[in-house]
């Protein structure tokens, strides 16, 4: 994969801060891939295209899901995570990225979904926790928790119960597969 043309179409359609973020996602998940055994390029390249339509209009985020994607009514509910469907689809058209387990952690790295594999586990974390435009004592207790026994989903856990308290101090709608996967983390490590 030539890196070249995806790095400078994104330094062309993310902003400066937006862009520091990519690039560090990019080598965080490739660190958790190496942690996890899991195959780093892939890692790498889907952190490289996680946000890749984040600096999109909602105007035209919307014209893509609606003429392009399946998108469920539940993931509609915030404007935050409308670009996660987009970026997947633009990796597949736009960067010709094939592998369903990049477009598939690329897809779910905002909102998530039951079951999710470890792969899908490690770009979702590697966006809350990459060390250039995130909170560094947060991401220190993730790490934290990723070098637990069933540490992934201790991690995932973390994650979510930030989510939910943030969506709410914020008032804003929570869609039911976050509160879905959050009761399954629960179940897991009760267990």
């Amino acid at each position: 994969m030539d890196y070249t043309k995806i790095i400078e179409w994104l330094k062309n359609n993310l902003n400066d801060e937006r862009y520091l973020h990519t690039l560090g996602t990019a080598d965080c998940a490739k660190e958790l891939a190496v942690k996890y055994g899991l195959n780093q390029e892939k890692a790498y390249l889907a952190g490289l295209l996680h946000d890749c339509a984040k600096c999109f209009s909602n105007e035209k985020l919307l014209n893509i899901i609606h003429e392009n994607l399946h998108v469920e009514e539940c993931e509609m509910l915030n404007y935050k995570t409308l670009h996660a469907p987009v970026s997947a689809y633009i990796a597949e058209k736009t960067f010709n990225v094939t592998d369903n387990e990049i477009l598939s952690a690329i897809r779910w790295h905002t909102l998530g979904k039951l079951d999710m594999t470890e792969f899908e586990k490690i770009v979702f974390l590697a966006d809350k926790i990459e060390p250039n435009t995130r909170d560094k004592e947060y991401s220190a207790q993730i790490h934290k928790l990723l070098n637990e026994e069933n540490g992934l989903n201790k991690a995932l856990l973390r994650c979510y119960k930030e989510t939910i308290k943030s969506l709410v101090k914020r008032d804003l709608k929570i869609c039911i597969t976050t509160i879905e996967i959050y009761n399954k983390l629960q179940d897991i490590l009760q267990n």
